[in-house]
């Protein structure tokens, strides 16, 4: 099947920030359906460590509550949930539109700590070595698969951006399928970033299912 619609090669990738009408300033925060309010705080609060900052009737709704968690970085992840909503962790098979996961930053001094918090609460998960970044993925009590990243290399963050169309200019020179570590690598080199590379376990690189185990 064929349409007129231009693929995403014919885009360009770069960090300049482009010349949109509205110019957004960063994630503020993102709000999902969630199921009810226990189990909701049992993960993001207990597991993952998200302070719970706010809480309050869904202004829309209500009959529902929506909870507001602080992600480690002032921006904020929040749920309307209700108490007669039970959980479900089967897998989830979202369609066009719907979230797919979602990724949240780890220290990576912690990492092998995180990791092994996952398995101490029963929780499956993958790991894999993604070339520019190294990540868990397990799911939420609603199927939901959640990463757990963290950045290879000490990036300041703002330049995180730079450095990666740096590195998705270099991965296409190189005819690489996607961006490995050497990309990375020559990318700091280029810009003249001296950044320390963090200590990380290895684990099978590349591609593979988000799935958790």
């Amino acid at each position: 099947m064929t349409t007129d619609r231009r693929p995403a090669d014919d885009f360009e990738v770069t960090a300049e920030r482009p010349d949109g009408p509205v110019g957004v300033t960063g994630t503020d925060h993102v709000i999902l359906v969630g199921s009810n309010a226990e189990d909701t705080i049992a993960f993001h609060r207990d597991l993952l460590g998200m302070p719970l900052v706010l809480r309050q009737p869904n202004l829309d709704d209500p009959e529902s509550t929506h909870l507001f968690f602080d992600t480690g970085d002032g921006r904020i992840l929040t749920f309307f949930v209700r108490d007669d909503r039970p959980s479900n962790p089967d897998p989830q098979r979202p369609p066009v539109g719907a979230v797919h996961h979602l990724s949240f930053g780890v220290a990576p001094e912690r990492f092998a700590d995180v990791r092994e918090a996952l398995r101490e609460e029963g929780r499956g998960f993958n790991e894999f070595d993604r070339g520019v970044f190294h990540s868990l993925y397990t799911r939420d009590h609603n199927g939901l698969v959640i990463e757990l990243a963290t950045d290879k290399y000490a990036i300041p963050d703002d330049r995180r951006g730079e450095v990666l169309a740096t590195a998705q200019r270099l991965r296409e020179a190189d005819g690489a399928a996607y961006a490995e570590e050497e990309h990375l690598e020559a990318a700091l080199d280029e810009l003249g970033i001296d950044a320390d590379r963090h200590e990380l376990p290895d684990a099978p690189t590349g591609t593979g299912t988000v799935d958790s185990e």
